[in-house]
Parts: C-alpha cells; sequence; structure tokens
C-alpha cells in the first residue's frame, strides 16, 4: 500500500507527521507501509518502531559511544544529492552482506527532479574525509531516519548506531516528539539494532488496531501471530512465487 503525494510540489509536515503515525514510511518519492517481509522462501513479519523523545534516557552503552567519536566534526545541513555521498555509499555497500540500493538516488529519488520531503543529512567527518552519513526527513514534530552508512574502515566506531543517536539528539533538539527508525522483523535479528537507542522509549505499531503501544518482545511475538494467522492464502502463493 503506498501513498504518492504529488498534489503539492512539498509534502507538509504535519501529514508526514500524520502518515508516519499510521505506519506509513519513506520510499523514494513515495510513501508506503508494508506488514510482511519475504525472506529467502519464509515469511515474517514487520513491526514499525519509534522512539518518545521526551521519554529518551540514553544508557553506559550509548553514552560510551558518543565519547567514542566525539573527536569527529559533525555537520548538519539541508540534503543535497553530492558526488561525495554516492562515492561513500558505494564503498558502504560493497562490504555489506544484505541487499541495500545500488545508489542514494536510486533510493530517495528514483531519477525524480524534485524533492517532495524535507530532507536533511547528518555528515561526520575525520579532518576533511567523510566517514559517515545520516539522511533523515522532517515534519513537524516528527522526524524519519531514512538511511545511515559510513566508511567500512571505521567499523569498530559503530557509526550507523552513532547517526541514530545524532538524529535523535537533532530532534530533541528541534524540540520535536518521535523519531521514527523503521521497521524491525520478527524473528529476524539483522533490523534490531533500531532499539539500540533506548528500548524503553520505543513504541512499536500495532497495525491491527492502528494504535502505539510500548514496546516489548512478548506484544511483537502477538502481533506478528495474529498478522500470520490473518494472511490468505493466495497471497500467501503469490509470496511463494
Amino acid at each position: 500500500m503506498s501513498v504518492t503525494p504529488t498534489q503539492h510540489p512539498i509534502l507538509r509536515g504535519d501529514a508526514l507527521d500524520y502518515y508516519l503515525a499510521q505506519g506509513y514510511y519513506r520510499m523514494q518519492q513515495d510513501l508506503f507501509t508494508c506488514r510482511f517481509l519475504p525472506v529467502d522462501g519464509e515469511l515474517y513479519t514487520v513491526h514499525w518502531l519509534r522512539l518518545v523523545l521526551p521519554q529518551v534516557q540514553l544508557g553506559a552503552e550509548q553514552r560510551r559511544l558518543l565519547r567514542l567519536n566525539e573527536r569527529f566534526a559533525v555537520r548538519i545541513r539541508p540534503f543535497q544529492l553530492l558526488p561525495e555521498y554516492e562515492e561513500l555509499y558505494a564503498r558502504y555497500r560493497a562490504s555489506i552482506t544484505f541487499d541495500a540500493p545500488p545508489t542514494i538516488e536510486s533510493f530517495l529519488l528514483a531519477g525524480a527532479e524534485h524533492n517532495v520531503f524535507t530532507t536533511g543529512v547528518i555528515e561526520v567527518r575525520d579532518g576533511e574525509q567523510l566517514i559517515a552519513a545520516g539522511i533523515f526527513d522532517s515534519g513537524l514534530r516528527t522526524l524519519a531516519g531514512i538511511m545511515n552508512f559510513y566508511d567500512p574502515s571505521y567499523r569498530r566506531h559503530s557509526l550507523g548506531k552513532y547517526l541514530m543517536l545524532l538524529k535523535l539528539q537533532y530532534a530533541q533538539h528541534q524540540q520535536m516528539f518521535y523519531y521514527y527508525p523503521g521497521y524491525l522483523v520478527h524473528g529476524y535479528p539483522k533490523f534490531d539494532y533500531k532499539l539500540f537507542a533506548d528500548r524503553q522509549a520505543t513504541e512499536v505499531f500495532d497495525c491491527t488496531t492502528g494504535l502505539w503501544t510500548p514496546f516489548s518482545w512478548d506484544a511483537v511475538t502477538r502481533q506478528s501471530a495474529q498478522l500470520l494467522a490473518s494472511y490468505p492464502e493466495d497471497d500467501a502463493e503469490a509470496a511463494d512465487a
């Protein structure tokens, strides 16, 4: 299911707030949502997350990571698609073991000449060298983390998680209320890093009720069972195909 905001040159901040709260997210120049993810012939359930920013309290692990990387220079600016970003993304993509879009352009724009979202980027530099970048969209009261990528030679600095913390702190500084890091997948732990910032301040969207509830693995397991039980057989056959 998707929503394409074609009637406006810029998607209004309050509209982005609304769609994020309904379990939608950005895909290129559209908004979409999903409940299932097929991986290697198995069907998994998708569970959207958000952090309630006034409730966030960074723990020892998060503070340690901030100290580890405090020597790096951080800059936040409006997003423009620069060759420097694409070059860093290409190095990052060559180092990972999961599927990822071939370029930043294909992920964000897909040939569109105009970006309908209000998009920013966090740059992390070691001296003059760009070592990490995190792209996000801003609403009025919300921030959505869209993509993070980094120089694989800096892997020990956990720059993906570091960018999540930087986005969270930026959203707090802008007096926003929610930070949306995307989704995790029940029974597929590659997405569990999205709980890193503060699990206690994280909520999970229950698409069967339309409500956000405090995150717990028990709640995710219950939601997953309900979704799989209601999955139509003809859709399952199509997913297998």
